[in-house]
């Protein structure tokens, strides 16, 4: 029986993907749990597995196409079955020979067509034939990553597959080192390396239509996509005020070069945002309505503390999320957030890995940025901006001296947190960073 492949909800706010390879081509064996597809979702790069087996008949959405969370996309049927009904519905020609290429309009139709299926349900799809259900997003699993070698095609890991088309690379030519000879990203990395200057295409701006100014449409990633809608829906509805405080961190780097000298040679480094992610998790335990979010008919006070780390990458930001960071080390939080961060930057974190934060920090220190205020992740009730740690002339005791000062600024949903209550919060994490011994005590 026929199995229609959906366009799947991989990630939890994933609202559409965008096709970036299929890995399989029309009239390919398909077993169940294949990987048939790389997916751009809003967060990662993932992988789409069949659901059913026989032949891939009809590939609906072309690579470099985007369609919703629910749209058909491709069907999957035996040799002889009549799978016309399936494509006309997805908005196919209906002629559905098995080794036609999908038409130019057709992938559009299926978006919107797919939309629509998906919000009726799989049940409001009756073809005769047998379709698997859209919503239930594949685990993203090492197995699929680990996709064998199947019709021939060579073993890479989706990151490698992106790098090497990126760089102009036939994977073809390159010899994995990866399990089983699986190519993976340093062997492409490898290759580059020894590609010639040429290989490397021009970046050429679009001319301007008209005799204004020069300009490039960058098309939107889904990332970009998904930080623009939130973070409207976040800075509009969402009733913001600010609190800025200037914290002394002389003993928090202090502290920071102890730790690093002492555990050196276990190859751990602490940085002025470990220090501070720790400092934020003790204060949020104390601060319950600032470790809390809005859910329109209650205020939810988290006992736990899962704190968001904001993390630039070539497209947008990800936060990655330290679970349970009061209950964590300086030096396990330090390694966590390093592990994690680099993931983020490959587009390789699970959903579980950046969702379900209670509260984020965002640190644009490193830019030398010394003062700047965060826009809410809703539901959260509240973000941290921390600028640059930075030595300053201030006066101590009627002398002036120099200390390493740093400004934090906490950005409130107003229907969670008051004023005072925020003024509190800051209170208690400059206590802790001042005192850096209290967090480790």
């Amino acid at each position: 029986m026929a199995t229609k492949v959906y366009m799947e909800a991989l990630s939890p706010t994933m609202e559409e993907g965008r096709l970036i390879t299929w890995l399989k081509k029309e009239g390919d064996e398909i077993a169940e749990g294949d990987v048939l597809a790389e997916v751009e979702t809003d967060k990662a790069t993932m992988e789409l597995v069949a659901r059913g087996s026989g032949l891939l008949r009809k590939v609906i959405l072309p690579e470099g196409e985007t369609a919703s969370v629910g749209a058909v996309i491709a069907v999957i049927a035996g040799a002889d079955e009549d799978i016309s009904s399936i494509i006309a519905e997805a908005g196919g020609d209906g002629a559905a020979p098995p080794t036609a290429a999908a038409p130019a309009g057709a992938a559009k139709e299926a978006e919107e067509k797919g939309a629509a299926a998906a919000a009726a349900g799989p049940a409001a799809e009756g073809t005769g034939a047998v379709a698997t259900a859209p919503a239930p997003a594949p685990a993203p699993s090492a197995a699929a990553a680990d996709g064998a070698e199947a019709g021939g095609r060579v073993k890479a890991s989706p990151l490698a597959r992106r790098l090497a088309k990126q760089g102009g690379l036939s994977l073809d030519q390159i010899s994995g080192t990866g399990p089983g000879g699986r190519i993976i990203k340093r062997d492409i990395e490898a290759a580059l390396e020894g590609a010639p200057a040429a290989a490397a295409a021009p970046a050429v701006a679009a001319p301007a239509p008209t005799a204004e100014a020069a300009y490039a449409d960058v098309p939107l990633s889904q990332m970009r996509k998904t930080i623009a809608r939130r973070l409207t829906q976040s800075i509009g509805p969402v009733p913001h005020f600010f609190l800025t405080i200037e914290i002394d961190m002389t003993q928090a780097m202090e502290l920071r070069k102890k730790i690093n000298e002492r555990f050196a040679d276990q190859g751990v480094k602490v940085s002025p945002n470990d220090l501070i992610i720790k400092a934020a998790a003790m204060a949020l335990l104390r601060h319950p309505w600032v470790n809390a979010a809005w859910t329109g008919e209650a205020i939810r006070q988290y006992s736990d503390v899962h704190i968001g780390v904001a993390v630039a990458v070539d497209e947008g930001l990800i936060t990655p999320v330290i679970r349970n960071a009061h209950r964590k080390g300086i030096t396990e939080i330090a390694t966590e957030v390093k592990e994690l961060a680099g993931r983020a930057r490959e587009k390789k974190l699970l959903p579980e890995e950046y969702t379900g934060s209670t509260f984020s920090i965002s640190n644009l220190g490193m830019f030398g940025i010394e003062e700047f205020t965060a826009v809410i992740n809703p539901p959260e009730a509240a973000i941290l901006a921390v600028g640059a740690a930075q030595d300053k002339v201030v006066v101590e005791n009627g002398e002036m001296v120099i200390r390493n000062r740093m400004r934090v600024t906490l950005s409130c949903d107003h229907r969670v947190v008051d004023g005072a209550t925020g003024a509190q919060f800051l209170q208690t994490l400059k206590s802790y960073l001042e005192e850096p011994m209290m967090m480790i005590a």
